[in-house]
């Protein structure tokens, strides 16, 4: 599996992986850092990421449950680099998906509720300490 930044070409995979417009696809290339995995060509999944002052937040992570544990790697090396912690926000709807397992299998933990979105809620998990958590 090879790992690499994202280009405008990509968004209309990206936007069927994520299952959204191809307009807001480029947007997400355009606006954070976008990595995707690719295996034969065919991409198997990506993350979409962005920093604040205190928090790496990943925006979107979708594909394969394999590609996204890979994927989870390059906003997580970000953090320990920065000395942040990382955050990933997911409807509550995914209470039983592939995402949450592959998030908790790297070490990330839910922690409070995270805000509404479009008048669903969110779960929040988060890696606290990149560095000393995955050791």
């Amino acid at each position: 599996m090879n790992v690499r930044d994202a280009v405008e070409a990509d968004g209309g995979r990206l936007a069927a992986l994520a299952d959204v417009p191809t307009d807001v696809m480029a947007d997400v290339v355009h606006d954070r850092t976008v990595r995707v995995a690719e295996s034969d060509g065919d991409i198997d999944g990506f993350v979409g990421y962005e920093a604040d002052e205190k928090t790496v937040h990943v925006t979107h992570l979708f594909g394969a449950e394999s590609a996204c544990e890979r994927l989870l790697d390059e906003p997580i090396r970000f953090a320990e680099r920065e000395t942040m912690p990382v955050e990933i926000l997911l409807p509550e709807s995914e209470t039983e998906s592939d995402t949450i397992a592959v998030a908790e299998a790297v070490g990330f933990e839910e922690t409070e509720p995270g805000p509404w979105f479009d008048g669903h809620r969110t779960r929040r998990f988060r890696l606290e300490n990149p560095t000393t958590e995955r050791e």
